[in-house]
Parts: C-alpha cells; sequence; structure tokens
C-alpha cells in the first residue's frame, strides 16, 4: 500500500523528534551541575591577583 508510506515517516519523524528533545533535555538537567559546581571553586582557587 504506497498511500500509507508518508504515515510511516510522519511517525518516524515524530519519534525522532520526540528522542532528539529528550536527549536534549537531560543533557540540559544532569551534565551543567557537574560543568558549573568545578570551575566555579578552581577560578576562585587559582584565580591571582593581579593587583598588589
Amino acid at each position: 500500500m504506497p498511500q500509507m508510506s508518508p504515515l510511516l515517516w510522519l511517525n518516524l519523524f515524530i519519534m525522532f523528534l520526540v528522542s532528539l528533545v529528550c536527549f536534549i533535555v537531560m543533557n540540559y538537567f544532569i551534565c551543567p551541575a557537574d560543568k558549573i559546581a568545578q570551575p566555579s571553586i578552581d577560578k576562585k582557587t587559582s584565580e591571582k591577583p593581579w593587583k598588589w
């Protein structure tokens, strides 16, 4: 049934978009906590004053 193929591709496209959005949201909420917490500590300890 060739007339059903657009529906199949539409379903695949929607599933791809949903999984992509889930992946991006999970990366946004999981990764930044480690990336934000460590550099702020490193910057405070390794920061050297430029005025004596």
